[in-house]
């Protein structure tokens, strides 16, 4: 069985991390298998870690000093966010991960997190793709 869903996010930083793990386990419709969670934004991205604020606030910190502002990019000649893009590309735009018992199995410390990388936006989609019985 294939099923499909999907959730809107409105963020409301430049730069945001969403725990979004419960309204996954929400909207999940299958016993066991395998959920993709994929977001449709070429700034955003969908990632598995700690909700630890310090870890988050680490995330952050590294992105941003990878991806520095001294820099003149070339994309941001069209719409001046091109560190976000850059930033997404460091990430994930989707995750895949097993159901178990309709739930996410994930790891003691683990949640699913979307990440803004160029907000504020409004109607963010998060598309889930669950395959299983």
């Amino acid at each position: 069985m294939i099923i499909q869903d999907s959730f809107k996010i409105n963020t409301n930083k430049n730069f945001e991390i969403i725990d979004i793990t419960s309204q996954i386990n929400n909207l999940i419709a299958i016993e066991n298998g395998i959920i993709s969670i994929f977001s449709k934004h070429s700034t955003s991205a969908i990632v598995v870690n700690e909700n630890e604020k310090g870890l988050l606030n680490d995330l952050e910190f590294m992105l941003d000093n990878l991806v520095l502002d001294k820099f003149s990019y070339q994309h941001n000649r069209i719409d001046n966010n091109a560190r976000s893009h850059l930033k997404s590309f460091l990430l994930s735009s989707s995750e895949s991960l097993p159901i178990k018992n309709r739930k996410l199995d994930l790891g003691t410390w683990q949640s699913v997190f979307f990440i803004e990388l160029d907000g504020p936006r409004h109607n963010r989609t998060v598309t889930l793709t669950m395959v299983g019985e």
